[in-house]
């Protein structure tokens, strides 16, 4: 009886001080969510790079707590799109799991690239790539009513560009409301 209770005192002390190890170990975590949440996003993407990091010198961490390492890296995700490093949200949308929702960043990148896109060949195959990553998203997750909304515009736009090859950046969205003859658009009062 002796003996089972010193084993249960032992496992008990492991138990806690694994748990207290994991919680000063994802600290960072806690640093980074803070910081996005309070909209300092370089300091945020710093704290989600070290958290990045730890977890990838520990593989069996990263399986053992995938759901985390995927937050991790979708909030990574989230913060690059908000300050406009698309480059670096598609390269890291490369390597991230399918829980970060990877597809969706990489699409929403790829989009914008097309937006400021002058060269119009160039602008279309970035709206073609951002098409193809909006259906893998809409794949994915296809209960998510706003992918497929952006899943749908895309596609769209992409369609109305291939008509319309040249028409400038700042006009794209013209391209979805075609106006039509002898209509003519009202006027705003008030």
């Amino acid at each position: 009886m002796k003996a089972l209770g010193i084993f249960l005192v032992a496992l008990l002390l492991a138990v806690g001080v694994t748990f207290i190890a994991y919680a000063r170990w994802t600290n960072t975590i806690n640093v980074a969510d803070e910081a996005l949440a309070d909209g300092r996003i370089e300091q945020a993407i710093g704290a989600y790079q070290t958290a990045e990091a730890r977890f990838d010198s520990v593989p069996a961490v990263k399986q053992l707590v995938a759901p985390e390492y995927a937050r991790v890296l979708g909030n990574h995700l989230m913060a690059l799109y908000r300050i406009g490093r698309n480059d670096e949200v598609i390269d890291l949308s490369q390597r991230a799991p399918v829980e970060a929702s990877p597809h969706f960043w990489a699409a929403c990148a790829l989009f914008q690239k097309a937006t400021v896109e002058g060269q119009p060949d160039a602008r279309l195959g970035w709206l073609s790539r951002a098409e193809d990553e909006f259906r893998k998203a809409v794949e994915a997750t296809p209960g998510d009513w706003d992918t497929k909304y952006d899943f749908e515009l895309t596609t769209r736009l992409a369609a109305e560009l291939r008509r319309q090859p040249n028409t400038p950046p700042k006009q794209l969205m013209q391209l979805l409301r075609p106006t039509t003859a002898g209509h003519k658009t009202p006027r705003r009062t008030g």
